[in-house]
């Protein structure tokens, strides 16, 4: 079929740039705002959505749905356009394109397929558009070709299969890795810290690790305002790894970071509003506070 109007589910940080740049290769780009937040609904204008009044008619006009969103609500939202499709008897395309585990993708293809929907396995890897190299969509299944019409317009999308699992398998791996490393940068810095040698370590890192020092000085003070996010992506992937019999310590290990970041005054903020001048040894400075009235 000819993909002409998608439905992005919510325009968030990526979504709604995502949304942007498809409506800027002549896609017809809708979402559905009942709910909502005030950030959101500013996000939704500044990328030109186009409005509908109710999830019904989203998926009554949307030719495929992109679920985009915090991991952690990604199975609500499932089940609330499976309501939809069942209302309205449509059979539309939904794409969970997620951070979750091949188990939650498969348990969320079997509520969209039973409502009459057809289910696409999806997982980004990369910034939003606009700010770099175009993320990539990772998608498989059955139908996962339909997305290739939306490759190279701002976005680049690869099918990699027909399997259901195959694309939120790639994204938690890849996840393990980048988000994964930022909480292991910040649990050493917070022991170093604790036991009175940040500076001496800083000076170590200066010598013999720079790229790295590098690394968290530029990448640490910004992961506060999205931790809320990647609590449960780290739990996903330690599903992930218990599913197939590898260790998920490490990374409820970093879940547990990233609860701690969370719990920072830093974490009010939101990816636009980041204090571009605040530095990594003040978020482990804050992290040590929090710790200590956690344990209090």
């Amino acid at each position: 079929m000819t993909l002409r109007t998608v439905a992005i589910l919510s325009p968030g940080d990526m979504g709604h740039s995502v949304g942007k740049i498809l409506g800027q290769h002549g896609f017809d780009v809708i979402t559905c705002l009942l709910g909502r937040s005030d950030r959101t609904k500013r996000l939704a204008l500044e990328g030109n959505f186009r409005v509908v009044n109710s999830i019904n008619q989203l998926v009554e006009e949307a030719d495929v749905v992109l679920s985009i969103l915090v991991p952690a609500h990604a199975q609500a939202l499932a089940e609330e356009v499976a309501s939809a499709l069942r209302i309205t008897r449509s059979s539309t395309y939904f794409a969970d394109c997620n951070a979750v585990s091949p188990r939650k993708s498969l348990l969320i293809s079997d509520i969209i397929n039973n409502a009459g929907g057809r289910y696409i396995d999806g997982g980004i890897i990369g910034g939003a558009p606009g700010k770099g190299v175009a993320p990539r969509f990772y998608v498989s299944g059955p139908d996962s070709n339909l997305l290739m019409a939306l490759d190279g317009k701002g976005i680049t999308v690869k099918s990699i299969g027909d399997s259901i699992g195959r694309a939120s398998g790639i994204k938690m791996c890849y996840a393990a890795l980048t988000k994964g490393t930022n909480t292991l940068q910040v649990a050493l810095l917070l022991a170093a810290h604790k036991m009175g040698l940040i500076y001496e370590l800083a000076e170590e890192f200066a010598f013999s690790q720079q790229d790295q020092l590098r690394k968290m000085e530029t990448t640490i003070p910004s992961l506060p305002a999205n931790a809320h996010r990647w609590i449960g992506e780290m739990q996903e992937i330690a599903q992930t790894f218990d599913d197939i019999s590898v260790t998920s310590q490490f990374h409820m290990g970093a879940a547990v970071i990233y609860d701690l970041l969370n719990a920072t005054p830093f974490a009010n903020e939101t990816p636009e509003s980041i204090d571009t001048d605040r530095t990594v040894w003040q978020i482990i400075e804050s992290l040590s506070e929090v710790q200590g009235i956690k344990k209090k």
